[in-house]
């Protein structure tokens, strides 16, 4: 078998690597060699990586049977969130958690930490208010959604049509002038398979404003996305796109979409306030990336990435998004740091800026590193919430060499059973993993039991106390063990 150094990244873990060094080949290359590689010789690479599996066991036990023994992850998350609290893109509050986070890293002993400038957005939400005129009076509790325009000072009042999708907008015709649009979609109910659904659902939150300016609409409402509000509305990111006209945009909750659509369905005219006083600042503003590493003590040119995004909406405390992925990020190096762990290759925590609304530190992290990034061998990301941990997800940018290194990964996945049973998904890694992704580095995420996220989700509930420490624990060691057995592997696929 031909002697193979992974670059870029992970490429050691398909059998296609047994005949090719490189996973950025063309797709037809990629089919040429898993044909010239036989069935046999997919089964010894595979034997191999279960050998390897073995020999790491005992430490994985270790690792994570100390992690959940003793951990500071609860007292980093209490610190973050209730000193510090929501931190939106270009707030001071960002920034005093990006020092914080800064100092406990170095506190806690990491190598290379440090700042990394990121120029990001800085949208504000001001005061908002809703109100329903007819056919009662009565509040209406709102989150604008981000990026969203603000109303004149004196708000603006107008019939409210309700649809379910973008057919239901079209028949609407000019009838849809002058009026403001409730997108009325419903978030299905979370299935232990097929998951949330949010990815269907989102389009409205997304697109629903530029859509409903198309038609002439003078503002738009989207009912909240998620299946349960407990009338709390859930914000959340949207462009305009190719809109000629910006209009307002504004989450209900679930209740209050519900209670208009009835009102409507009966054919009672339905009119709402809206007054905003949302704004784009003209300027982007400062903000950082931050890194800390475990330099790696035979090849730390080569490096695993972990890490979250710091910043979170101005709702809630941003505890389990992102804080959560944060600070599970900086323990399970922390946790390795302890044990005197030191693996082949470096780890480094990333802790992104402005997820929320631009992804613009996950964009300037792969152009500062673009130098580097065929030496990165995999990012995983965290930002799904601190919920018990139940495998990893998957993405490259090559789909035939994702389904083989899933395979293989999935023999390493089962050391961390000890927590659950852990699965590999194939298809999705995480948002600011996705520009490593692009460039040829194989994207992560931890995947957790989602079932409650996303009542919590981009709201006010997004608070601490939604967090279980346990659940928390389990996650530091999930994402401790697998970045060290990626950062542990041999290069070589005949390296024993």
């Amino acid at each position: 078998m031909r002697d193979y150094v992974a670059i870029p990244a992970l490429c050691f873990l398909t059998w296609a690597c047994a005949t090719t060094p490189n996973l950025n080949e063309t797709q037809s290359e990629v089919s040429n060699s898993k044909t010239s590689t036989s069935s046999s010789t997919a089964d010894v690479v595979l034997e191999k990586h279960k050998t390897r599996a073995q020999k790491l066991s005992p430490v994985v036990d270790k690792i994570i049977k100390s992690i959940l023994k003793d951990n500071n992850a609860w007292e980093k998350l209490v610190e973050l969130c209730d000193d510090i609290g929501h931190r939106l893109s270009g707030s001071k509050a960002l920034e005093r958690a990006i020092d914080w986070a800064v100092q406990v890293m170095r506190d806690d002993g990491h190598e290379n930490v440090k700042k990394e400038p990121v120029q990001v957005v800085h949208w504000t939400r001001g005061v908002e208010t809703a109100e329903l005129v007819s056919p009662r009076v009565e509040s209406l509790p709102i989150l604008g959604l981000g990026g969203s325009v603000g109303t004149p000072p004196t708000g603006i009042t107008a019939d409210v049509v309700v649809v379910q999708n973008e057919q239901e907008l079209d028949k609407l015709g000019t009838k849809a002038v002058g009026k403001i649009i409730l997108f009325n979609n419903r978030m299905p109910d979370y299935h232990p398979e097929h998951g949330s659904g949010y990815g269907k659902t989102v389009r409205f939150r997304v697109h629903g404003a530029r859509l409903a300016s198309e038609k002439g609409a003078v503002g738009v409402l989207i009912r909240s996305v998620t299946a349960h509000s407990l009338r709390s509305p859930h914000t959340g990111v949207m462009r305009y796109g190719s809109a000629k006209k910006k209009i307002p945009a504004a989450a209900l909750s679930t209740e209050d979409a519900d209670l208009i659509a009835r009102f409507y369905e009966r054919g009672q005219k339905v009119q709402v306030r809206l007054t905003m006083q949302a704004k784009t600042a003209p300027e982007t503003a400062l903000s950082h990336n931050i890194i800390a590493e475990l330099p790696g003590r035979e090849i730390p040119e080569e490096v695993v990435v972990i890490g979250g995004h710091i910043d979170s909406w101005d709702a809630g405390q941003g505890a389990h998004d992102d804080g959560a992925g944060c600070v599970i990020a900086m323990e399970a190096l922390t946790a390795l740091r302890k044990l005197n762990l030191i693996p082949r290759r470096t780890i480094r925590v990333v802790l992104w800026t402005n997820e929320e609304n631009g992804l613009a530190g996950a964009k300037a992290y792969a152009k500062a590193h673009a130098s580097e990034l065929k030496q990165h061998f995999a990012a995983i990301e965290s930002d799904s919430g601190a919920f018990k941990p139940i495998g990893f997800g998957l993405d490259l940018k090559d789909n035939e060499a994702e389904k083989d290194i899933a395979k293989i990964l999935e023999v390493y996945a089962q050391l961390l059973n000890q927590l659950r049973p852990q699965r590999i998904w194939t298809g999705f890694g995480g948002a600011d993993v996705g520009p490593l992704r692009a460039q040829g580095v194989p994207a992560m995420g931890l995947r957790v039991e989602g079932s409650k996220y996303f009542n919590y989700h981009h709201s006010h509930a997004d608070t601490l106390d939604k967090v279980d420490p346990q659940e928390l624990s389990e996650g530091v060691a999930a994402m401790a063990a697998m970045a060290y057995i990626l950062a542990e592997i041999p290069s070589r696929i005949d390296t024993p």
